[in-house]
């Protein structure tokens, strides 16, 4: 059975709850407008439970279906927030909001489950219990994490737990996954140099940390390269380097900031020590561990491909796709519960975090259908 018919015929009224979404971008936990209007159309839809304020500001919902004799609770999850960047694009329905926009899709990932949990409240035709999860705060501020700590899958009984993520590059209409490790862990360092600042003309008399800062840099490019096994891996990044003002003063300080990017504890615990070791009495290393590697269970990546296959056909759904070293906090959910996180297809468009992004209305149908899948499929009346 391919997109849903229900689903087609709410295709332009749930594209209109995306592109007000885009309008009206918010960050991190601060998604009081969207989780508002989230949490007022659930109440509309007839979902059983409508809860707010779960990790701060995330919403969640649930939808009995015509039987629970089989216990079983599914969980869906959406994130709701956008990103601090300039929106560059002529969109009728362009950001409203200077220097926010959804530049990775999370509005269109929110409205698809909006979309996906009207259609459950109205069909019902499933036998257990579906979860609906609108998460905050996926762009750094570890929003899964909050909404696990404050009892999401205690507190409603999820057994087993599904996301999505749209992928420019990826044709319209087709799926991506992979099992086991899907998109690596995040972590991140801060690098602080003590030197003897003073006269530029006069070197002989300071301690330069720019030497030291230059010297450690290019040894940190040594981790991956001559520490890490070269089947596995690692990306080392330094993307920030600061130290004085003036043309003609040696600086004191020297402050380098940069990503880790791994995707297994002991390769992620090679890194740390050796980058320690590197900067050595010279400095301090202030390693940061963020989100964890998100790891798709083999089970649940099964059954996920095979709803896929359902909404879009066998030949385009990709079971096998390469790793991303980009990071995503689902992976808090999936460290608790079996799930899977699948990638849906945007076409040729810019990348996500690009100032000219933008969710392909066009996908929706495809991915709310999928969402709504999962549930019937896993749970079938």
């Amino acid at each position: 059975m391919p997109v849903i018919n229900r689903v087609a015929d709410l295709h332009d009224e749930i594209t209109a709850w995306r592109r007000d979404f885009h309008e009206n971008p918010e960050l991190l936990y601060d998604v009081h407008r969207t989780a508002g209007i989230v949490a007022q159309k659930l109440k509309e839809f007839g979902c059983d439970e409508v809860v707010p304020g779960i990790g701060k500001t995330g919403v969640v919902a649930v939808i009995r279906g015509r039987k629970s004799g089989s216990g079983k609770v599914i969980g869906l999850r959406a994130d709701m927030d956008a990103l601090p960047i300039e929106e560059a694009t002529d969109l009728p329905y362009k950001s409203k909001v200077p220097g926010k926009m959804h530049a990775c899709g999370h509005d269109g990932h929110t409205a698809m489950l909006l979309g996906a949990a009207k259609y459950l409240a109205e069909t019902r035709n499933f036998d257990g219990t579906a979860i609906m999860i609108f998460q905050p705060a996926e762009e750094g501020g570890g929003g899964g994490d909050a909404m696990v700590k404050d009892g999401l899958m205690t507190r409603w009984g999820i057994q087993e737990v599904y996301g999505l993520h749209n992928m420019p590059g990826i044709p319209l209409g087709t799926f991506a996954v992979r099992k086991g490790p899907a998109m690596a862990a995040a972590d991140r360092f801060i690098i602080d140099i003590e030197g003897k600042g003073g006269h530029g003309a006069m070197p002989h008399l300071c301690v330069d940390p720019v030497q030291a800062g230059f010297a450690i840099g290019l040894a940190m490019q040594t981790i991956v390269s001559r520490n890490v096994d070269p089947i596995e891996s690692a990306v080392v990044s330094i993307t920030s380097v600061k130290a004085g003002e003036a043309f003609n003063v040696i600086p004191q300080t020297l402050r380098m900031l940069g990503t880790v990017r791994t995707f297994k504890p002991e390769i992620q615990d090679l890194v740390e020590a050796r980058m320690k070791e590197l900067v050595g009495c010279v400095g301090t290393v202030d390693y940061q561990r963020g989100y964890p590697v998100t790891f798709n269970h083999a089970d649940q990546t099964d059954f996920a491909v095979k709803v896929a296959q359902s909404v879009v056909g066998a030949d385009k759904v990709d079971p096998e796709t390469p790793p991303l070293m980009g990071a995503e906090d689902f992976s808090y959910m999936l460290n608790e519960r079996p799930g899977s996180y699948i990638f849906l297809g945007n076409g040729d468009t810019a990348a996500c975090h690009h100032p000219a992004y933008n969710f392909d209305d066009n996908a929706i149908p495809v991915g709310t259908s999928y969402l709504a899948k999962i549930v019937e499929a896993a749970m079938p009346a």
